[in-house]
């Protein structure tokens, strides 16, 4: 059962003391952290194989997951464990490839945006590549804002993956729906992020969104 937390409204009439303010603070604090998701600690592709040797379902999983990559694991010591490629809108009615190279300059894309037709239906597909160690949970976030205001949010669950540095994986998120109505066109500013269960941010960046009435009016 859930701690009971005092409230203001339910104290005598006079203000509360500071020792009253500390006590609702620290009670909303220890039940913000009973919700708090502690994911499992990282480990190397090393030790994963080391883990259980005897245990044969396990092993079986484990070889799945590694898809036999221990031997091609990049050799570069300084290369990232997640890299993040590219980008693609993919709409079967837009006349030109929607694609961003998230290899290079990533401030060009605030300022040059990609053209939606209202009403459309679009995914999203991220090209990625693992290095070295497999990667649990990892998680696509994109945050829409219009004028300033943010006026959408979705989180896309990518999952766990082993290093296969030589072939990048893809993932596509859900059909969407492009904006539509007089009121819906205009420009979106998206801020896009690719993390894992342990919180890293293997990549940041902002790209731009106009929808119109038609592809060129």
């Amino acid at each position: 059962m859930a701690a009971h937390r005092p409230h203001l409204h339910t104290m005598a009439e006079q203000e509360p003391t500071p020792e009253q303010l500390a006590a609702i603070a620290a009670a909303n604090e220890e039940n913000e952290g009973q919700v708090n998701y502690k994911p499992p600690a990282q480990k190397s592709l090393q030790e994963i194989q080391e883990l259980d040797k005897d245990d044969e379902s396990l092993r079986k999983y484990k070889e799945a997951l590694l898809g036999g990559a221990a031997a091609a694991v990049v050799a570069d010591p300084t290369a990232p464990n997640v890299e993040v490629t590219r980008m693609t809108l993919l709409c079967e009615t837009a006349p030109i490839p929607l694609v961003l190279d998230l290899t290079g300059d990533l401030e060009n894309f605030k300022k040059n945006p990609f053209v939606l037709k209202e009403g459309v239906e679009y995914r999203i597909k991220i090209n990625f590549k693992v290095n070295k160690d497999i990667v649990s949970g990892l998680k696509y976030t994109q945050q829409t804002f219009r004028k300033g205001v943010k006026v959408d949010k979705s989180d896309y669950m990518v999952g766990s993956y082993g290093p296969r540095p030589k072939e990048e994986y893809e993932f596509l998120t859900t059909l969407e729906e492009a904006p539509k109505g007089m009121l819906a066109r205009g420009t979106y500013n998206i801020k896009s992020k690719f993390t894992d269960d342990d919180k890293h941010d293997h990549l940041s960046w902002e790209w731009s969104l106009t929808i119109k009435k038609d592809w060129k009016d």
